[in-house]
Parts: structure tokens; C-alpha cells; sequence
């Protein structure tokens, strides 16, 4: 018989072949509608004329659309039995202080600055999985290099679909300014921030370090920010690729999160 664990696990393994299907399909959308472009500009050209093309990336955020290359970081969304498996953890952080994530890499150490004033419910939540050791041995599971630019970790099973088991509400959405025409804002390099479902209120345990200023829009939690030596292994990270030559997709560089720390400063 199958246990509700296991078909949880069924379930988050179906939905993240259906991302990695959508985000395939998306790459030979785009590679389609690229040749065109090019094809159509050297038309331009060589008939002494000019052209200015804008080619839009996507957010992900067409009706039915589960994720797609160059889209905002995501996590599945929970099923029931997933959102009531575990409490969020009681609010023990001091409110009035800031605390550091130490993170451990086999990269470099990086150290992320977080502000319990600003983000109370999501330093408590960290402090609450690294006191736990949830992070230790997990990877940094994806990777973006077109469009935005973020490594994406906090999964401790390593494929994007796990989390704690409980989910914690968005914080601080303003802090970076007031979305533009297009309904973004920029996360500057360095920041770090939660990724959820794509709803309000889903952010778990995985977040995503921004390692180059990254448009997105603002509805994901900006919690912290990383060290300059921290954000110089994080860039190396991202220069170094994706597997395969990709866009989205595992580092080339692996990425281990060896141990996880949060103590106040």
C-alpha cells in the first residue's frame, strides 16, 4: 500500500517533469523565434536599412504555465497533506536584531546578512531548519543565466520539489521600490530572496541568491544579502554555466551546501 508520504513524493516528482517539459518546450520556442529574429535583421541589413528588435523573456506567468527557462524562481505547489505536515515553527528570533546565515560551501563559505526587523517570520523560519541541520548536504539545484540571474537552493532533496513541510507568509515585498510599467522591480546583485509556487504565502525552505541585478516582479521576500567574498563565488558559479550549456538548469559548477548556521549578531 502506498503510504501518503510516498505519494506526496510521486506527486512532486510528476509536477517536476512537467517543469522540466514546459521549460524544454520553452527553449525551442525561443531558439525558434531567435532564428527568425536574426534571419529577418540580416534581411534588414543587408538591404541598408535598420531594425530594432526587442525579443521578450517570460515570467512564467501565462494562464496554465507551470515554470519555463528564464522564469522566476519556483517551487511546486503543496499539496494539503504537504502544507499541514509540519507547524511553522513558533517565532523565537529577537525582532529587533540581525542575524547571519553561514553557508558552507565545497564552492567558498557564504554569509547572507538577514534583518529579524524586516523579515521576522522568515529568519525564524531559517534559523528554525538550520538549528535542524536541514540544509546540510543539499544542493543548490538550479541555476539561471538568461533573462534572470539566480542560483537557486534550500532543497534538501535536491531537485527543486522538497520543502519542510510548512509554509510561511511573504514579508518586506516593498522593500525594493515600487514595480515599473512592465510590474517589475530590480533585485539587485546580491540579494537573496524566497522562491514560492507562483501564489501568495508559499515560501518554504528554498531561496534563491541573486548574483547580477535581476528584474523580477515583487512578490517574492527580499530577506538578505549576501558578502562580497560570498557574491564572488556565486558569480563564478553562474559564469561557469549550466550542465549542458542550457539557461536554466543544474550549475555545471555543483553547488554543496556542506553546513548551514544562523546566529545572531
Amino acid at each position: 500500500m502506498v503510504s501518503s508520504d510516498q505519494r506526496r513524493r510521486q506527486l512532486a516528482r510528476e509536477k517536476y517533469v512537467r517543469q522540466q517539459e514546459r521549460r524544454e518546450e520553452k527553449r525551442r520556442k525561443d531558439k525558434r523565434r531567435n532564428t527568425v529574429v536574426a534571419a529577418v535583421l540580416a534581411v534588414v541589413l543587408a538591404s541598408g536599412g535598420a531594425v530594432y528588435a526587442s525579443v521578450a523573456l517570460s515570467d512564467g506567468s501565462e494562464k496554465g504555465s507551470d515554470s519555463a527557462a528564464g522564469d522566476a524562481p519556483t517551487t511546486p505547489t503543496p499539496s494539503p497533506s504537504q502544507e499541514s505536515a509540519n507547524p511553522e515553527p513558533k517565532l523565537t528570533v529577537d525582532r529587533k536584531a540581525s542575524y547571519a546565515m553561514a553557508l558552507k560551501t565545497n564552492e567558498g563559505d557564504i554569509t547572507v546578512t538577514m534583518d529579524a526587523s524586516k523579515t521576522p517570520r522568515t529568519v525564524n523560519s531559517f534559523k528554525h531548519l538550520a538549528d535542524k541541520k536541514y540544509f546540510d548536504g543539499s544542493k543548490c539545484h538550479r541555476l539561471t543565466t538568461q533573462g534572470i540571474f539566480v542560483l537557486q537552493c534550500g532543497d534538501p532533496e535536491g531537485t527543486g520539489t522538497g520543502g519542510p513541510g510548512y509554509t510561511i507568509p511573504d514579508e518586506n515585498l516593498d522593500a525594493l521600490g515600487k514595480a515599473g510599467a512592465d510590474g517589475t522591480v530590480t533585485f539587485p546583485a546580491g540579494t537573496v530572496a524566497m522562491a514560492n509556487t507562483g501564489q501568495p504565502g508559499t515560501g518554504g525552505s528554498q531561496f534563491f541568491l541573486v548574483y547580477k541585478d535581476t528584474k523580477l516582479p515583487p512578490t517574492y521576500t527580499p530577506f538578505g544579502k549576501i558578502d562580497a567574498a560570498g557574491l564572488k563565488t556565486v558569480q563564478e558559479v553562474g559564469a561557469a554555466g549550466v550542465e549542458g550549456g542550457a539557461t536554466d538548469g543544474a550549475p555545471k559548477k555543483a553547488v554543496t551546501v556542506e553546513k548551514a548556521t544562523v546566529t545572531k549578531k
